[in-house]
């Protein structure tokens, strides 16, 4: 991102549209897009790097004077920083920008890139997903705190800077480094974890928390002989250095290898599902169906799999719906539930290899760096199988987009059960074993409004509420979106939004906020579609609402073109269909509102003949 001047001018240099890259986590430098800055002397470094650790502080003359000379300033210490600064202010450019302000200078480099900023907040977020035990999702942020660094923190400041800051950084390093191994420790991931816990002890022998983190991989690695052995090392360290005896956690974790505890459990995974969404209003009916096929116990060695579909129109809420049900049933499956999304982010479908690949690694079977590209379907398959035998999971895939896609992820053991959501029913899952996910009816989409909104002004207004929900014709998401839209309003009475819901061509556009798209999300699932099927909806768009029979649509678009297209859509759950009402007991479609100004959006291109 390039850097603006602090006033919000446009830059008057090329130097101040280059992106800035500060480093203090290792040798202090700077490069500009790419390219490596010059700093000449020990003195600028050290300069820069006060500057860039007070944040935008003011930072005085005695500070960096202490910084640069500690107790014995030369007489010219003041002249000095000022040539220093200048320095710097010449070879940095425009780019940012060094005041002088009173007894002091401020350095402002905000939008450019500093390490140390950067391994703070990855360090803050992985600590915050540690503490919630998502740690999947913790170790993942903290190994790319720890990928900050480059090295020994301000090596190349003068010793005085040193004395005062290497060790509080230093030692953030360390507590984010232990937390990684935490998470990792959590994942089931012992094995990979001891050679780096190995370099990690020898170099480190009297930091009892690495060693009390590597007698427990050895004890889970079934390598309890060298567990006692690392033990009975850093008791004599620690005698001999410091006189002291181990502490409670080197201490606790050695009890808990000799007494057997922990190996088997420890193995196995944790909890790692998305956030709990707040609002899934207006579906217990459904959530207490999916309950009751999940927790259903298997009767015998012959068992079928328990498996779990919820199927509906894009913006329906399945997903949320599923992952409320996996947190309520998490703790009947005493082996952990692992989430995957067979969905990338533009809505392509996932190979099964990569998605058997990331579970495989979550249930601490990572297997040898690269194997994903190597190995083929069949090996990853056969791994899985094995890997879940008889072991008592919950594994939820997410947006599953066809059977062949969902095969090869059916776990063999009865012991495990499968959740899955798709817009398309599949055959792979019963149909007694599915749940379709209707529109709200106006009093539940009422009651989602109230949640994100609140209740006082919806009750207050709720005639407009009304009105509102059913402009989003019972569909979760676009409830949700005009919620958003309003909480973030609170001055906007419910009447305003709903007079631009009112007009049906600013009804999609006044549908977003935020990541929260309506006409996005419609457009993953059209991306779907057969390009015929695609190519003929806007002229569908044409029949109307409904109900229509194919016969009617044939008129527009051929009756064969039309009866594929319609099944199609109905698969995808972009169209609903009913039993025949008409005499000739033809089946009748019907459109969701939204779905239909959607697709009447489309352009038209001219229908073969």
């Amino acid at each position: 991102m390039a850097v603006r001047p602090a006033d919000g001018s446009a830059e008057p240099h090329t130097d101040a549209a280059a992106v800035l890259e500060f480093r203090l986590l290792g040798p202090v430098s700077v490069t500009r897009s790419g390219t490596a800055v010059p700093l000449p002397g020990t003195k600028i470094h050290t300069v820069l790097a006060v500057l860039l650790l007070a944040r935008g502080a003011l930072v005085a003359d005695g500070r960096l004077s202490a910084a640069l000379w500690g107790d014995a300033p030369p007489p010219t210490s003041n002249s000095q920083i000022y040539t220093y600064v200048s320095r710097l202010r010449k070879v940095l450019g425009d780019a940012v920008r060094i005041s002088r302000k009173g007894p002091g200078y401020v350095l402002d480099v905000k939008g450019a890139d500093v390490d140390l900023f950067s391994f703070e907040q990855l360090d803050r977020q992985g600590r915050q997903a540690l503490k919630e035990h998502r740690h999947e999702e913790a170790g993942r942020l903290l190994g790319r705190a720890l990928g900050c660094w480059s090295g020994h923190a301000l090596d190349n400041v003068t010793e005085h800077l040193l004395q005062f800051e290497r060790p509080r950084l230093e030692f953030l390093r360390a507590e984010a480094l232990e937390r990684r191994i935490q998470a990792d420790l959590a994942l089931g991931r012992h094995r990979s974890l001891v050679p780096e816990l190995l370099s990690l002890v020898a170099r480190f022998p009297m930091e009892e928390n690495l060693r009390a983190h590597l007698i427990t991989a050895l004890h889970r690695s079934d390598r309890q002989a060298e567990a006692v052995q690392v033990y009975g090392e850093g008791r004599r360290i620690l005698d001999e250095q410091l006189g002291v005896v181990p502490g409670e956690q080197l201490s606790r974790a050695y009890l808990r290898m000799l007494r057997g505890e922990g190996a088997g459990a420890q193995r196995r995974p944790l909890v790692l599902l998305p956030v709990r969404a707040a609002a899934v209003t207006g579906r217990t009916a459904e959530a207490s169906r999916l309950r009751s096929l999940l927790l259903r116990r298997p009767s015998g060695p012959g068992s079928r799999l328990r498996a779990a579909l919820v199927t509906g129109m894009p913006g329906s809420g399945k997903t949320a719906l599923a992952a409320e049900v996996a947190h309520s049933c998490a703790r009947a499956f005493p082996d952990g539930v692992v989430h995957a999304d067979l969905q990338d982010a533009d809505g392509a479908a996932r190979r099964p290899a990569a998605v058997l690949t990331e579970i495989l690694s979550a249930l601490g079977d990572p297997g040898d760096a690269g194997q994903a590209s190597r190995s083929d379907l069949n090996d990853l398959v056969r791994r899985y199988r094995a890997r879940t035998a008889n072991f008592q999971l919950l594994i939820v895939l997410d947006d599953a987009s066809s059977d062949a896609q969902l095969t090869p992820l059916l776990p063999a053991s009865p012991d495990t059960a499968l959740l899955v959501t798709s817009r398309t029913r599949l055959v792979t899952v019963p149909a007694v074993c599915t749940v379709p996910l209707e529109p709200l009816g106006d009093e539940d989409a009422v009651a989602l409004l109230a949640e994100t909104v609140g209740a006082e002004r919806i009750h207050a207004e709720l005639p407009a509420a009304r009105d509102l929900v059913r402009y989003c014709a019972g569909l979760p998401l676009a409830v949700r979106i005009a919620g958003a839209r309003l909480a973030a309003r609170p001055h906007w009475p419910v009447a305003r939004l709903v007079a631009q819901l009112a007009d049906p061509r600013s009804r999609l556009a006044a549908l977003s906020y935020g990541e929260l798209e309506l006409t996005r999300t419609l457009n993953r699932a059209l991306s779907r579609l057969s390009p015929a099927t695609a190519a003929v909806l806007p002229w569908l768009a044409a029949v109307g609402p409904g109900p229509f029979t194919a016969r009617l649509a044939g008129d527009v678009i051929g009756l064969a073109e039309a009866e594929r297209a319609l099944e199609e859509l109905v698969d995808a759950c972009l169209l609903s269909s009913e039993p025949g009402g008409t005499a000739l007991g033809e089946e009748r479609y019907r459109f969701h509102p939204l779905v239909l100004l959607h697709a009447g959006e489309l352009p038209r291109r001219e229908l073969p003949r």
